[in-house]
């Protein structure tokens, strides 16, 4: 069952990359909820498992001086803090090869499968993310297959006609040997390797 549900979102990580770590800039996502609880208590270790071992001395200099910058004033704790958020989500986009577009609010909406992977975790029950999985996948396996059938039977000297049936086709198939490909796939994969086969998608 685990195996199923790690192959179903690599899966998802390969057919909409732009999805990739969709909430981890948001203010009430992981890592910005990590970076509160580290300034807090004053435990940097808190945010540096969200980024890479050779970042973290970046991370360790901005988070002295946002504390330092913290005991001015209110205000300058606001500023310093915010500071040290968009500073740690950079550097963790980053590191994942997903580029940084700023801070979201915390009432942005993010996916439902980012939402119940979550609520997964936190509930150590994976049923609902397995349904809300299963459910995406399946749906677009059927409009990708209803998209292409319907183009399936074209005149023969109508040649536009033709290519939209090929361009169907071939995503209907990338679409499938996708799916594929990630059920067979490690359970623990790894970011380079999922960014190989987007690339290899889009291609």
């Amino acid at each position: 069952m685990k195996r199923f549900v790690a192959s179903l979102i690599l899966f998802g990580l390969i057919i909409f990359p732009n999805n990739l770590f969709a909430h981890c800039d948001t203010m009430n996502g992981p890592v910005v909820t990590a970076a509160k609880k580290a300034l807090e208590t004053g435990n940097v270790n808190l945010v540096l498992i969200w980024v890479q071992k050779s970042d973290e001395s970046r991370i360790k200099e901005a988070f002295q001086k946002t504390l330092a910058v913290r005991q001015l004033s209110p205000e300058a704790r606001d500023l310093a803090d915010m500071y040290f958020f968009e500073t740690l989500v950079r550097i963790h986009r980053a590191g994942e090869g997903v580029a940084y577009t700023g801070l979201k609010p915390a009432k942005t909406q993010v996916d439902p499968g980012i939402e119940a992977a979550d609520r997964s975790l936190e509930k150590g029950s994976v049923e609902e993310l397995l349904k809300h999985l299963t459910e995406a996948v399946q749906k677009g396996i059927r409009e990708q297959f209803a998209r292409t059938m319907a183009r399936k039977n074209f005149k023969k000297d109508d040649v536009q006609a033709g290519r939209e049936y090929v361009r169907a086709y071939v995503w209907f198939i990338h679409y499938a040997e996708g799916l594929y490909e990630s059920a067979k796939a490690p359970a623990e994969g790894h970011t380079h390797e999922v960014g190989q086969l987007t690339q290899e998608h889009k291609h």
